[in-house]
């Protein structure tokens, strides 16, 4: 928290995930799962915004944690799920891990959702396009141009095996002067699903840091 209270005086409308890519495009359930979560568990598409962003805000030489961001209409409200670079092992799903390449990252949702059968984890692994996909925000853009980016979508129990469940197709949004997103999960939680209050408090203490004013600020919304 203390890190983050520096990084809140140095930049303080968005702490972490300063500049990000925006992208859109739309996210496939294949339908048989057995997670626990209907929402996963039933075939289905939907359309979805996201964001790309480099946590920290390093130089873009240098390897940063790389966040994705989700956001999924549910009904009359929306839901944002978020994922981060992590490695994908039972041990190494918790653990962050700067990356300079996208394409060889796991992004996992490091805190697990509740679900009918015990805590799911979500994890998204880039499959295409081929080759080395980077994480500095301008190559990736270039990378992308034109391209869809694919990923396989999976469930695991907190150390179990990851299970393919679906994919997630995004395109770099070409409007990138509109408004930029922000993101919530604890406010917008995943369709038939809950978080812990475990990790929910973890998250909305940080999310206080975020929202409160500084010189002057009344920006109110969170990553």
């Amino acid at each position: 928290m203390g890190v983050f209270r520096v990084l809140k005086v140095l930049r303080p409308s968005r702490p972490i995930h300063p500049r990000g890519v925006r992208l859109t495009g739309y996210l496939a359930v294949d339908g048989g799962a057995s997670s626990g979560i209907p929402w996963l568990d039933t075939a289905g598409s939907t359309p979805v915004e996201a964001r790309l962003s480099r946590s920290v805000g390093l130089p873009g030489p240098l390897p940063d944690i790389i966040g994705l961001a989700v956001r999924i209409p549910s009904g009359d409200a929306q839901a944002d799920v978020l994922l981060a670079s992590t490695g994908s092992s039972p041990v190494g799903r918790f653990v962050l891990v700067p990356r300079l390449n996208i394409a060889r990252s796991p992004l996992t949702t490091m805190m697990p959702y509740r679900g009918a059968r015990g805590p799911v984890l979500l994890a998204a692994r880039s499959t295409g396009p081929s080759g080395r996909l980077p994480a500095t925000l301008t190559a990736f853009r270039r990378r992308l141009a034109g391209r869809p980016w694919s990923m396989e979508l999976s469930y695991a129990r907190p150390l179990g095996p990851w299970i393919p469940f679906g994919t997630l197709t995004l395109t770099v949004n070409p409007d990138q002067g509109q408004e930029d997103l922000r993101f919530d999960p604890v406010r917008n939680p995943l369709p038939t699903a809950s978080a812990y209050e475990w990790a929910a408090a973890l998250r909305r203490g940080s999310y206080a840091v975020a929202r409160s004013p500084r010189h002057n600020e009344t920006d109110k919304r969170t990553r």
